[in-house]
């Protein structure tokens, strides 16, 4: 739908985000010197506005050393290099960074890219300096496996670069921002690939801080580079309905701006256009069409003091109608990035909805800048303050979690979950206010208060009801932790928590249970399956053992119990490969080929977690091998299936497989016919499979051209011959063409 609709959008392209940053670059290569001189000029003009004339030189001198420095080395546009960090400064001092800030930005490229080292800026512009530009210069000496891994290894170091001075990340989101809007001189495959990662980890930390127009331009420009024909259609379709809702919007801001004068309150009225990435977003995530996204008229009121916020309030509550439940007080309770603000939705005239914000001129810096503007009020004790510590906080848990995380990707994996929050608010017995993830359970808030007091999480009351730790909260409940000095997360607590934090410390648990209660565990569940098989772990010597345990990828058999105990190896599996090692010696010495292990058979009563892989389908009469999953437990492929055959480097994982004699049952299969296109062709499919009593889960078409068309089926059959009859009697069919098996989808 959401193509379809993209589709009917045309026209030409309009720039509707706005624009923070300092002296965007030109890619022209021609006079690089002069815009460069220009640059300078501008920007120590900027300076002088709000720094003191020391500051001012240091930061200048800090940009000549940067310059001598980057001699000779240019940018891919064919512009000195130096012009990058200028730019990049530049955008901070928009924001009214310390000098500090602005001189790590003109500095951030000098210990990567330049003979300059860490301890020479020390010596120069001071320790706190030289820590600044450590933490932001690029890690390009850091060898990695992919590029997956590289950005993970990155954010990692970015993590903990953060706590220690959380200027670092907001100097990594201008450079960012500036090679964001320079993208246009790279190929096309490291354009796409920047983009996902700014939209995927710095347009969210951007959110986190609270740096709303920050997030905005990351938001559109990378939008416009991943998908630059979407982009254009949508902003041709924004610029032809701006002169269509002109008046109207004139006509709102009138009687707003009216009625608020006549009661006395002196208010600046402006109409809010939504950006790209968000009518795009909600196209896709509401399923709605450009006309209903842009049916919404968007005003913000800025007022003098938080007192006036309220009244304004009253006032338009009183000029239009508001809509029940669409009222949100983030003055009283900030959000988790000290965003402070009104949200309310009327009907306004005609019935046209109208969004209102209310904020004063410090919320409204606050929420495009963000933590930026503590800098731009530190002065204040108030929200700026507020909003420092609640970055900070944030900062912390990330540090907490790389260090609990298994390895690079989990970590990034959990604070994804952490970026992309959708907040309520809950209270604790004491009345104190828990901001937490929409959807969260006692458990998440436990894990919030303490780690401890989750660890020991054995019931909850709700609102001084008892409830079940699996129960979402919702805002405005109190929630009470009951804890006991036995009690211990369970692995059943991952299918209802929702937080980073609290995955993080059940899995870290887990990991740390009694290390000699797992192994036994394991030893126990092996044996019991060896013994099935006719072996004993006691009939095997201690080389077949360790031999079996190196094919498993283990170091020695304590490690290959507890994996078994911890379910993150099937017992049989385990027993395949030490049947195979104790048949390894009593093979023929002078055969080339040892004995093999029979495969296992499956019946569907195995008693362990098994699954018919989606991708191939397997039928009883299919030729199959299995893999171990953590998630799914054995899932079971067709032999030739590409899925299976991408896990050939996880021998560990890989069982032999045949179905036993004995399979009884119902299994998914999808069916493709290639017939001619005219009328009745689904009644006379579906005619032909009921009169052979077959179940049909779903039946749709594709129109292939103007001859034919596809039917795509998907049935439940018994094994592989029942499909070849199925198939042999819709072949027969007037107008079919081909029959062919599909995946189930």
């Amino acid at each position: 739908m959401v193509a379809t609709t993209l589709g009917a959008i045309t026209g030409s392209i309009t720039d509707v985000s706005m624009r923070l940053g300092f002296g965007e670059q030109s890619t022209a290569t021609s006079a690089p010197a002069t815009t460069g001189k220009r640059s300078l000029a501008s920007f120590e003009a900027l300076l002088r506005t709000y720094l003191t004339d020391h500051q001012t030189k240091t930061v200048l001198r800090s940009y000549f050393f940067a310059e001598q420095a980057h001699y000779g080395q240019a940018r891919r546009s064919g512009e000195p290099y130096v012009t990058h960090p200028l730019a990049v400064a530049g955008i901070l001092a928009e924001m009214h960074m310390d000098h500090q800030s602005l001189m790590a930005a003109l500095l951030h490229d000098v210990i990567e890219d330049t003979g300059v080292t860490k301890e020479d800026l020390g010596a120069r512009f001071g320790v706190e300096v030289a820590e600044l530009v450590d933490g932001v210069s690029k890690l390009t000496h850091i060898e990695f496996d992919s590029v997956e891994l590289k950005q993970a290894e990155n954010f990692q170091k970015m993590a903990l670069a953060m706590a220690r001075d959380i200027r670092v990340i907001l100097v990594k989101l201008a450079d960012r921002l500036h090679n964001m809007r320079t993208l246009g001189v790279l190929n096309r495959e490291k354009v796409r690939r920047i983009a996902m990662e700014t939209l995927e980890i710095y347009a969210p930390i951007a959110m986190r801080l609270g740096m709303n127009s920050v997030r905005m331009e990351f938001e559109d420009l990378g939008f416009k580079a991943m998908h630059p024909m979407r982009a254009r259609r949508i902003e041709a379709a924004v610029r032809g309905v701006r002169g269509n809702r002109k008046s109207l919007v004139e006509q709102i801001k009138y009687q707003l701006d009216t009625a608020l004068e006549k009661e006395g309150l002196h208010v600046e009225v402006i109409g809010r256009e939504k950006h790209l990435y968000s009518i795009y977003q909600k196209m896709r995530s509401k399923r709605k069409s450009f006309s209903e996204i842009m049916d919404i008229f968007a005003f913000r009121i800025i007022v003098d003091s938080v007192d006036t916020c309220y009244r304004a309030l009253g006032l338009v509550h009183s000029l239009y109608k508001p809509v029940h439940g669409e009222f949100a007080d983030y003055i009283a309770i900030p959000k988790a990035n000290g965003y402070q603000s009104l949200h309310t939705v009327l009907k306004g005239m005609h019935g046209v909805p109208i969004e209102i914000q209310i904020r004063t001129r410090e919320m409204e810096d606050m929420a495009n800048n963000g933590i930026a503007a503590h800098w731009l009020y530190k002065s204040d004790e108030g929200s700026a303050s507020a909003s420092h510590a609640r970055a900070r906080e944030w900062v912390q848990g990330l540090l907490e979690m790389q260090q609990r995380a298994g390895n690079s990707l989990e970590f990034i994996e959990s604070v994804k979950v952490d970026l992309f929050p959708d907040e309520i608010y809950v209270f604790t017995p004491k009345g104190d206010i828990m901001e937490l993830p929409r959807g969260a359970t006692a458990i998440d808030a436990a894990y919030a208060i303490h780690t401890d007091v989750g660890n020991r999480c054995v019931a909850c009351r709700i609102n001084r009801r008892l409830a079940p730790l699996s129960e979402p909260l919702e805002s405005g409940q109190t929630v009470e932790i009951v804890t006991s000095p036995t009690g211990r997360p369970s692995p059943a607590w991952f299918n209802y928590v929702v937080t980073a934090r609290a995955r993080t410390h059940i899995r870290h648990f887990l990991k740390d249970q009694r290390r000699e209660d797992s192994v036994e565990l394991g030893r126990n569940l092996l044996d019991k399956t060896l013994m099935s098989l006719g072996l004993r772990l006691a009939d095997l010597t201690a080389s077949q053992l360790q031999r079996a345990v190196g094919r498993l990828g283990r170091l020695s058999p304590d490690d290959l119990f507890m994996d078994v105990a911890l379910g993150n190896l099937l017992p049989h599996i385990c027993a395949s490969h030490l049947l195979d090692a104790h048949s390894d010696q009593l093979s023929d010495p002078d055969s080339s080929k040892p004995l093999s292990v029979e495969s296992v058979a499956i019946r569907g009563t195995e008693g362990f977690a098994l699954t018919y892989a989606k991708c191939c389908c397997p039928l009883p009469g299919d030729p199959i091998g299995g893999y171990l999953s953590q998630e799914k437990g054995l899932v079971v492929h067709r032999e030739g299936c590409l899925n299976l055959r991408d896990k050939r480097d996880q021998p560990e994982r890989l069982m032999g497989l045949h179905w036993d004699d004995t399979m009884t049952g119902f299994f998914p299969v999808g069916l493709r016919i290639e017939a001619e296109n005219r009328r009745g062709l689904i009644a006379l499919v579906a005619t032909r499979l009921n009169a052979v009593e077959m179940n049909i889960d779903r039946i749709t078409t594709v129109e292939k051209d103007a001859m034919f068309t596809y039917v795509d089926i998907e049935l439940q059959v018994s094994s592989r011959i029942h499909l070849a009859r199925i198939m042999k009697r819709l072949r027969t069919l007037d107008g079919v063409r081909k029959v062919n098996r599909t995946s189930r989808r």
